[in-house]
Order: C-alpha cells, then structure tokens, then sequence
C-alpha cells in the first residue's frame, strides 16, 4: 500500500497523529506498541528529539501497517533522509514549499504547518495532502471555521497545540477532521502503559463525539 492509501485508511479509522517528541530509540518499540495497540496508526517522531531516523525505522519496520514519518522538517535534505530510513510522512511547523514538492516526489504524504490564508493555499498548491493547523493556541475553532469556509472542499485540516480529549469537540465542531496530539499523550520518559491509558482517553473522547 502506497502512502497516501496508507494515510488514508489510518485517517478514516482514528484521524489523530501521535507527535513523540523527544523519544528515544530505546523508547521507541514499546511506546509505539502501547499507541498502535491502543488504535493509533499515524506515528510522528519529531526531528529534535535524539536520533530521530533510528526511531523512524524502528516504528517503520515494527509496525508496516501504520505511517510512520517525522515531524519537525524544515528541509527538503530532511525528507530524503525520512525516506531513506521508512518514514512515510512528513510534518512541518511551517509552510516551505520546496519540502512539500520534495516529499511529493518521494511519494509521501505531506502535511505542512500553516495559520494564515496565504499560507493554507500556497500549501495546497504545492502539493501538500493536509494541512496542520499551528500553533493551535494562536488560532480558535472560529478560525479554523473561517479558514475552512474558503478552502476548497475536502481540505485537511489539523489542529496541533494543547489538544486534549476535552477540547477536541469544539474543533471538530467548526469543521476539524483530525488532530496532531503532542504532549497530551507523550512526554520523554512516560511509560508505556501510562501512554496507552492516554490513548485509549483519545479514542473514547474521538469516539464520543462522531456518535454525538
């Protein structure tokens, strides 16, 4: 299965990215367990945290059913690197259009970090497969409501900042289809059963609301 099937499958099933910032390789294989057994699919590992592409294919190889990828990118050097260890996905703080072109051509699914307009349709136009919706804290369910109002039909849109299973409701009111959840569900040194027991919250909290 090519990435962006991959992502999709995974994104219909539970639209949240788990953001582990600051995991360690040792970290990795039992951390990704307790995410993948809980229900997760969609694995980023940050580009600072400590030898972040021996995690990447660490949770590549373990799980090859989920995507697998790195957050954090800012170069299109980083994204051949990514690919080159199993990364399938690639996630930026910002919007530079040469990483989004980059990771298309590598066949990966790009999701770029954008809070304006300008940048939400420069980002599309480049190719990227979603975008991230950061900091999340500098913009509001209204926001995204707006933002969405004017991008095409069917763009991604992924609030990343302070999500928490209390506050997801509201951004999936105005329009949300999924969520990047960082510190919420993974700090460095957190067991892996304390991370399950968080994502299992996720998944209830998801869950709660498409029934609603």
């Amino acid at each position: 299965m090519i990435p962006i099937e991959k992502f999709a499958a995974a994104f219909k099933k539970l639209p949240l990215i788990a953001i582990l910032r600051g995991i360690t390789p040792a970290e990795a294989p039992s951390i990704g367990d307790a995410l993948v057994n809980a229900g997760f699919g969609l694995l980023e590992v940050p580009l600072n945290s400590p030898d972040p592409l021996v995690s990447i294919n660490l949770l590549a190889h373990q799980h090859p059913h989920a995507l697998v990828g790195a957050g954090t990118v800012l170069t299109p050097a980083q994204v051949r690197e990514v690919h080159a260890v199993g990364g399938e996905l690639i996630v930026s703080p910002n919007f530079d259009a040469d990483v989004v072109r980059e990771a298309v051509r590598l066949g990966l699914v790009c999701l770029p970090g954008i809070v304006t307009p300008t940048e939400a349709f420069a980002a599309l136009a480049a190719g990227a497969h979603g975008l991230k919706l950061f900091p999340a804290e500098m913009a509001s369910p209204a926001v995204a409501k707006a933002l969405l109002a004017v991008l095409p039909a069917g763009t991604l849109l992924l609030p990343v900042g302070s999500i928490a299973p209390g506050n997801m409701a509201a951004w999936r009111a105005a329009g949300a289809q999924g969520f990047g959840i960082g510190s919420s569900l993974y700090n460095p040194g957190k067991i892996a059963t304390a991370v399950h027991h968080d994502a299992a919250e996720f998944i209830a909290s998801y869950a709660g609301w498409t029934r609603a």
